[in-house]
This record gives C-alpha cells, sequence and structure tokens, in this order.
C-alpha cells in the first residue's frame, strides 16, 4: 500500500494488531500533542485538520474526493467539538448514521466544560467527553474502549458514559482523571512531559459552536 492515499498518511510498518485512531482538531497544536499521546500508547494514528477531512478518511463524505479506502480499519475515533465548517458533534451524528462505522468509539475533546454540550454528545453515542488539554491517562483509558469486547452490550458501553442526572452533582470535570484545566490559573507554563499541554489556541476558541 502506497504511503499516501488522497492526502491522507498510510505510512506502512504498524502492526495490524496496533490500534488504529483517527483523530481531528483544527488546531495543529492539539493535534500534534494528542498524536503523540496515541504513539506513545503504542497507537497507530491518522490526523485530520476538520470534520470533512475525517468523513473523506472514512468514506463517507458524499463528494467525489472522499478516499473510500478498502479494508480501513479504524479502532477509535477522537474529536474536538469547536471546529469551524463541521463541529465534533456534527461529525460524530454523521459517524452514528454509518452503517459502516456506527459500532466505532467516539470521543468527544474541549477545552470549555459545557454541561449542555456535553449532555447532547452522549447522548448521540459519544463515549465520552475530556476536556483539555488531554493527558496521557486519558489517552490510556482510551485503549480500553477500543478493547471492550462487549462494546455493543448495555453494560459494556454503559460504565463509561456520564449519566445526564450525575451532571449536576459533580464537578466539572468529565474524566476519570484529575480536572485538567484550574479557574484560578491565569497562567500557564510548557511542561517537561508530553502528558499534557496547555494549547494556546485554546484561548482564542469561543462558545459559538453551540
Amino acid at each position: 500500500m502506497p504511503d499516501e492515499i488522497g492526502g491522507f498518511d498510510l505510512s506502512p510498518g504498524h502492526s495490524e494488531e496496533e490500534a488504529h485512531v483517527l483523530a481531528v482538531d483544527d488546531s495543529l497544536v492539539d493535534r500534534k500533542v494528542i498524536e503523540r499521546l496515541l504513539k506513545i500508547s503504542s497507537c497507530k494514528v491518522t490526523a485530520v485538520d476538520s470534520g470533512r477531512r475525517a468523513l473523506q478518511f472514512l468514506g463517507l463524505d458524499e463528494e467525489k474526493n472522499s478516499a473510500a479506502l478498502d479494508g480501513l480499519k479504524v479502532d477509535l475515533i477522537i474529536t474536538d467539538y469547536c471546529m469551524p465548517g463541521m463541529t465534533g458533534y456534527e461529525l460524530l451524528k454523521k459517524i452514528k448514521e454509518s452503517s459502516t462505522f456506527r459500532e466505532t468509539p467516539v470521543v468527544i475533546m474541549s477545552s470549555e466544560n459545557i454541561l449542555t454540550r456535553i449532555d447532547r454528545c452522549l447522548e448521540e453515542g459519544a463515549e465520552d467527553f475530556i476536556v483539555k488539554p488531554v493527558k496521557l491517562s486519558d489517552v490510556k483509558r482510551l485503549k480500553d474502549y477500543m478493547t471492550r469486547e462487549d462494546r455493543d452490550g448495555n453494560e459494556g458501553r454503559g460504565i463509561n458514559k456520564r449519566k445526564l442526572g450525575e451532571a449536576c452533582d459533580v464537578s466539572p470535570s468529565f474524566s476519570s482523571s484529575p480536572p485538567s484545566i484550574s479557574s484560578s490559573s491565569s497562567s500557564w507554563s510548557a511542561p517537561s512531559s508530553p502528558t499534557s499541554l496547555d494549547s494556546p489556541t485554546r484561548r482564542l476558541k469561543t462558545s459559538t459552536c453551540d
């Protein structure tokens, strides 16, 4: 197989046993962070900069420039919520409407912890909702979603989804790891390890994606 088809990196050398993750984020910095963390966790990563490009890669774009790769294996899709053109929520709906990828776990990322946004994504079928910056502990938890054998069972999917009624009773972090954003902090410093990174582009995003 060539290294690139339709502009998508398909570099050889990864094992078929290796989990393949499609990462979607319009921020170059955030894409690099999630890609690095996933590779540390021994995942094959394809990173794209928009929901439309993600649909093209998956062969779900109605336009003729879809990649439509035969035998494409994607074990998990992780996407930013707030992106121009197509939000992560809209991408989630497209994926869940697909007969090919409807059972593929989808995880939403966002720099904003908005309860209504979280609820609608979980109701639409998202596996989890991660508040940026994404940490290595978050990525390690994502591997559980990819290796879960009983993905279709009620117990299999339900244990990782936050019940809507719990949203008002817990602190504003919907990850099993400690909160990654502190409202009292007015500055940030570059971390010494790849476990987390607060992207400067996060500060430019607003809540207009709702």
